[in-house]
């Protein structure tokens, strides 16, 4: 079940949209390749970003999450909501930011639950395409 970290909302008399920030326990890691509209980067399990999303997936092993022997696999979604058809604006900032975002809430959630070597994370966002 997916649960909201957080949402940002845009300024009264701006274009209205939402950001969606959340996270989710799932099984393991994806096997398939991703949609074609996301581009893979490197970081944690699994991460994509598109022009209006990102995900980043990374494996915990705290006494926060399951217990210290059990790995669980936390993914962090970063949604605009509210988007007009086509993203307005230059594509690959936009992936990149929305990257960067999913990336500094999954850092700080694997940190916050003490998870193993910071979940696999880097320090920094990598925006290079795997």
């Amino acid at each position: 079940m997916t649960k909201d970290v957080c949402r940002v909302y845009t300024p009264i008399g701006t274009p209205d949209f939402d950001l969606r920030i959340t996270w989710n326990l799932v099984d393991g890691v994806p096997t398939g390749p991703p949609a074609p509209n996301f581009t893979e980067l490197r970081m944690g399990e699994d991460t994509v970003t598109a022009a209006d999303k990102a995900y980043v997936q990374f494996a915990c092993r705290s006494e926060e999450l399951l217990g210290s022997s059990s790995v669980g696999h936390i993914i962090v979604g970063v949604e605009r909501w509210g988007m007009s058809e086509k993203p307005e604006g230059d594509v690959q900032e936009l992936k990149d930011a929305y990257a960067t975002v999913a990336h500094s809430f999954s850092l700080a959630m694997a940190r916050e639950l003490g998870c193993e070597n910071d979940g696999g994370l880097p320090e920094r966002p990598v925006l290079e395409p795997a």
